[in-house]
């Protein structure tokens, strides 16, 4: 039987979401950064540390292939620009994103990075419909050597070490645990992840300390940070995201963590039972390995719907994006204009 969540009670898992977030360690920032000097993210892509910016203000959908290295929207019929936008944008208008089954798994824009860096911080505004269902994978970030203009494979490898690495910042159902589309979670590929029981690598999950509800039919601003290892020897990479500016994951070097099997490790509490300190993330062996891609994914399989024991796989799933920025320092939500 599909499960179903009384609406309340979703807002309730959300608004606890949200609470314990400020209460994640560490001395990242928090609320606007970069996006303070630049109200509306009005000039924002002009700034020397923005790698990557796209607001869907320009032109036609198929002036995103003049702007994006690789473009997916099948027959036509998956991205369309809608008039639904973030109340502190500048603009009028967002990226819609339909997926249907049958006919399509949705779709993608992918972006080769102005430049090559060693920290990330990517930021994206996202709302999911009042229907939304679970999703198969989602946006994602990293490096690949060399860099290619469209998204590799690799799925069930693990990667070397010196030719890629990548970060999904996903909805997770977690086998129906959470109510659609899921809790946000990190989904890797690296050099030192865990192998599943069959023998292969699937990737690894780290979701927050405490659980992120993923919102429907409202716009929540993202943000995650992808940080190197400084040397081929160092375990010193670290992953951490925000949520409407507020640091809701930060996953470094003595992060307690639990067990770390082949479906990944859930970060901890400090003093948890059984608590052990995460290495850090070794990201790479090569220090020519960088990251230099954001992938706005938006990819829906009925194996979603499968994994997470719903009853059927909802035959239409829609998401809309807004102002992306991909940067080298912290961004934060864009700050209204006066």
């Amino acid at each position: 039987m599909k499960q179903t969540f009384h609406p309340a009670a979703v807002a309730v898992l959300a608004s606890l979401a949200i609470a314990e977030s400020s209460s994640v360690a560490g001395a990242l920032p928090e609320g606007p950064g970069l996006s303070a000097k630049y109200p509306g993210d009005e000039g924002i892509a002009a700034d020397r540390t923005v790698l990557l910016a796209e607001n869907f203000e320009q032109g036609e959908i198929v002036d995103l292939g003049k702007r994006w290295d690789e473009i997916s929207n099948e027959k036509g019929e998956v991205l369309a620009f809608s008039d639904q936008h973030p109340a502190a944008s500048a603009g009028k208008r967002s990226l819609q994103i339909i997926s249907t089954l049958g006919k399509n798994t949705g779709g993608h824009l992918y972006k080769k990075l102005s430049r090559e860096v060693d920290t990330v911080f990517a930021r994206f505004y996202v709302r999911f419909a009042e229907d939304a269902e679970y999703v198969h994978h989602f946006v994602q970030l990293g490096g690949y050597r060399p860099a290619t203009a469209w998204p590799q494979g690799g799925a069930g490898e693990r990667p070397r070490g010196d030719e890629r690495f990548t970060v999904g910042i996903e909805p997770t159902g977690d086998h129906g645990k959470f109510p659609p589309p899921g809790a946000w979670n990190f989904y890797a590929y690296w050099c030192e992840m865990k192998k599943s029981a069959d023998g292969k690598y699937w990737g690894n999950a780290m979701p927050p300390i405490e659980s992120a509800i993923v919102p429907r039919d409202r716009w929540q601003c993202v943000e995650v940070m992808l940080k190197c290892n400084a040397a081929p020897e160092k375990r010193d990479g670290e992953l951490a995201l925000w949520l409407d500016g507020k640091l809701t994951a930060q996953i470094a070097p003595g992060t307690p963590r639990g067990p770390w099997t082949g479906m990944g490790f859930n970060p901890l509490k400090p003093g948890s039972d059984g608590a052990e300190p995460f290495e850090g993330f070794l990201w790479r062996k090569s220090p020519e390995l960088k990251v230099n891609f954001f992938w706005l994914l938006f990819y829906v399989t009925e194996n979603a719907a499968q994994q997470n024991h719903a009853e059927r796989a909802a035959p239409v799933n829609r998401v809309w994006f807004d102002d992306i920025v991909v940067a080298s320092e912290y961004v934060g939500p864009a700050v209204p204009v006066r």
